[in-house]
């Protein structure tokens, strides 16, 4: 039976790695900076206007958000990460909740993909380039999203491509989706490669 979408929900903000949920439901993650688009990405790929709250202060909230959808999956929303104004003391708790995730996730065993967003009229940032680096050597499969691609022309979104293609951190068979939350760009695909990572039907 395909997922229903209309079945999703926020189940927790978790703050702490003992909060994260204990059922045995397939989760995907979704990595990437401040203001990159996660919320919007993720609103987009349910079909929704603002379950996925988008801020109007990027990096505001340190938590990690767990969305359920069909009693199948957890869309696992990461907070973001690179955001300049941030004090110390919270860059901490976000290193500490992001590093709980991939480490005290009792169902860590059931992570099928990492969606690691770019933005794609800049390319990977330091910052970026550290998770990617850190995804790669910890052998988590991922695949790089090319957000606010609606933003680029035609000359611009080849040299986007051919940057990310080119780039050490991304693997030559790395799936490289070029995003548009606005115009929808990009949803079909993604969900079919979540599809192939999960085994679930859509």
């Amino acid at each position: 039976m395909a997922l229903n979408l209309n079945k999703t929900e926020l189940r927790i903000s978790a703050g702490l790695p003992k909060q994260f949920p204990r059922d045995a439901m397939v989760q995907i993650a979704f990595s990437g900076r401040s203001n990159v688009g996660k919320s919007s990405l993720i609103n987009s790929l349910l079909g929704r206007k603002s379950l996925a709250r988008v801020s109007s202060s990027p990096g505001k909230t340190i938590t990690i958000n767990f969305y359920e959808v069909d009693k199948a999956l957890f869309l696992v929303d990461l907070p973001g990460y690179g955001f300049a104004k941030r004090a110390p003391a919270d860059k901490a708790k976000w290193s500490a909740l992001t590093d709980g995730y991939f480490t005290q996730n009792p169902n860590i065993d059931l992570l099928k993909l990492v969606i690691q967003l770019v933005d794609s009229r800049i390319g990977p940032t330091a910052d970026d380039e550290m998770m990617l680096s850190f995804l790669r050597e910890a052998g988590i499969p991922f695949l790089v999203v090319a957000t606010k691609a609606d933003k680029l022309n035609a000359t611009e979104r080849k040299k986007s491509e051919e940057l990310l293609r080119s780039h050490p951190d991304i693997p030559a068979d790395t799936p490289i989706v070029f995003y548009s939350s606005l115009k929808g760009e990009g949803r079909a695909d993604l969900w079919r490669l979540i599809a192939d990572y999960t085994g679930l039907k859509l």
